[in-house]
Formats: C-alpha cells, sequence, structure tokens
C-alpha cells in the first residue's frame, strides 16, 4: 500500500516537472545550476539568467509542439470536441 501510494507521488511529480516536454524541464534545470554556480562563485548580476533561458526555451516548446500537432485520441476513446 505504501509502495504503491509512493509510485503515484513519483509519477505525480514526474509529469508535473517533465510533463510533456522533456528538454524544457532539463533546459530549466541547466539555467537554474548555471544561476547558482555563478552567483554562488561571485557573479551576484547573474539573475537576467533565468528569464533568457525562459524566452529561448518557450519558443522552441511550442514550434516542436506545433510540429507534432494534436494528440490522438486512444484506441476506443470518443474524438475531442
Amino acid at each position: 500500500m505504501i509502495i504503491t501510494r509512493l509510485k503515484a507521488f513519483g509519477a505525480f511529480w514526474y509529469d508535473f516537472v517533465v510533463g510533456d516536454d522533456w528538454r524544457v524541464a532539463l533546459g530549466v534545470v541547466v539555467a537554474l545550476t548555471a544561476t547558482w554556480g555563478l552567483a554562488h562563485n561571485g557573479h551576484p548580476g547573474v539573475w537576467w539568467l533565468l528569464p533568457v533561458a525562459v524566452a529561448v526555451l518557450l519558443p522552441l516548446s511550442i514550434a516542436r509542439a506545433a510540429r507534432k500537432g494534436p494528440p490522438r485520441p486512444k484506441a476506443g476513446e470518443p474524438p475531442p470536441m
């Protein structure tokens, strides 16, 4: 019972953080790590790195999703309205 709940908890957080595009999640982790590393090593003015990362990652993610098209319904499910 506890293992089932732990698996469900982990699956929720994986889906919440990674979502549809693992590349965005990786980009955010890289940007956060770079910002922390630079700020920790005496570069206090690196706040701009995160907005730049979002400005780069968001259009790339949208373009990738637009190329894939809308999701297809699974077998037996009615088509979306």
